[in-house]
C-alpha cells in the first residue's frame, strides 16, 4: 500500500502564548493538557499510518510558525493547514511568507464559530479567499451544517481554489438525522473542486455509547457524493480522545470502508490528501 495519511490531526501546548480558552469547558477536561508530536508518532505507527497533516486551532499566525517547526523537526508531520488574516489587507504578505516553507500546504479559519453565519461569504473574506486561489492555497471548510449551503456559493466564486469540508460539516449523528444535511452536502460535491473529510465523527455521536454502525449512514452518504477520489480519512486527533482512542477512530473508517477495493481504500486512506495538499 501507498502511503497512509492522516488528513486532520492538532497538536496543542497550554504553556504556548496562544488563545486555548475552549479548552476550560469543563466537558473538554480529557483533553486540557498538551497534545504533541511524541505524543502522536506511536498512535499512528501502531495503526500502520505514516504521515499526517496538522490542522489550525488558532487565529494567529505565530501557531502556524511553530508547528512548522515542529514539522522540521518530525519528518512524519507531512503538511501544516495554518491560518492567515483572510479580511486584512495584510492577507497575501501572510500566504507569500508562509508558502516559503515547504510544509505549508493550506489554511483553516473556525467559520463554525464566527457570530455571522455568514462571515465566509463576506466580501472582504472572498478577497482573502481570492488570494488563497491565485497562490493554489488549498482551504478547509470548518462548517456546522447550517453553513453547508455556502460551500456550493464558494466553489462557483472560486473554480480553482481546492476546498475540503471538515467533519462533513459536523451533522447530527446523535439523532441519527440526514435531512438538513443531505440536499447541502450533494450540492457541495457537485463541483469537482470540493472534498470532504471522512473526520470528527466520532464526536458528533453519542460520547459514551456510539457505536462503528452510528457513523456509517454518514460515511456511506458522503463516498457516494464525492467518491474516494475526494474523501479523505482524518483522526481529529486528539479532540477525538472525548469519544475515542486513535485507534478505535481509525478501526470505524478501516471497517466503514472495507468493501472498497484496494484501490478506492489507498485513496482515501492516504491518495486524496496527497493529491489534495500537494504532499
Amino acid at each position: 500500500m501507498s502511503q497512509r495519511i492522516d488528513a486532520h490531526q492538532h497538536f496543542w501546548q497550554l504553556t504556548q502564548p496562544f488563545d486555548y480558552r475552549w479548552l476550560d469547558d469543563p466537558d473538554l477536561s480529557k483533553i486540557r493538557r498538551d497534545f504533541l508530536p511524541s505524543d502522536l508518532r506511536p498512535l499512528i505507527s501502531a495503526e500502520g499510518v505514516n504521515r499526517s497533516v496538522f490542522v489550525q486551532t488558532q487565529h494567529n499566525v505565530k501557531e502556524t510558525e511553530w508547528v512548522l517547526e515542529l514539522a522540521q523537526e518530525h519528518d512524519f508531520i507531512a503538511g501544516v493547514v495554518g491560518w492567515v488574516d483572510l479580511a486584512s489587507p495584510e492577507c497575501e504578505d501572510q500566504v507569500v511568507e508562509l508558502k516559503s516553507h515547504p510544509k505549508f500546504v493550506g489554511v483553516r479559519h473556525i467559520t463554525q464559530d464566527e457570530p455571522d453565519d455568514d462571515f465566509i461569504v463576506r466580501p472582504d473574506v472572498l478577497r482573502g479567499l481570492h488570494v488563497l486561489e491565485k497562490h493554489g492555497v488549498p482551504f478547509d471548510l470548518l462548517f456546522y451544517v447550517k453553513h453547508l449551503h455556502h460551500a456550493a456559493t464558494l466553489a462557483r466564486e472560486l473554480p480553482d481554489l481546492p476546498m475540503v469540508v471538515d467533519h462533513l460539516a459536523k451533522p447530527r449523528i446523535r439523532e441519527q438525522v440526514t435531512e438538513d444535511w443531505l440536499p447541502q452536502l450533494l450540492e457541495a460535491a457537485k463541483y469537482p473542486n470540493v472534498y470532504c473529510k471522512l473526520s470528527g465523527m466520532v464526536t458528533e455521536a453519542d460520547w459514551q455509547n456510539w457505536q462503528t454502525k452510528d457513523l456509517k449512514p454518514y460515511v456511506d452518504l458522503a463516498l457516494e457524493a464525492f467518491g474516494p477520489k475526494r474523501c479523505m480519512y482524518g483522526s481529529d486527533w486528539p479532540v477525538c480522545e472525548l469519544a475515542a482512542s486513535y485507534a478505535v477512530v481509525h478501526q470505524a473508517l478501516v471497517d466503514l470502508t472495507a468493501a472498497f477495493s484496494s484501490t478506492e481504500r489507498e485513496l482515501i486512506f492516504g491518495g486524496t490528501a496527497t493529491h489534495f495538499y500537494g504532499l
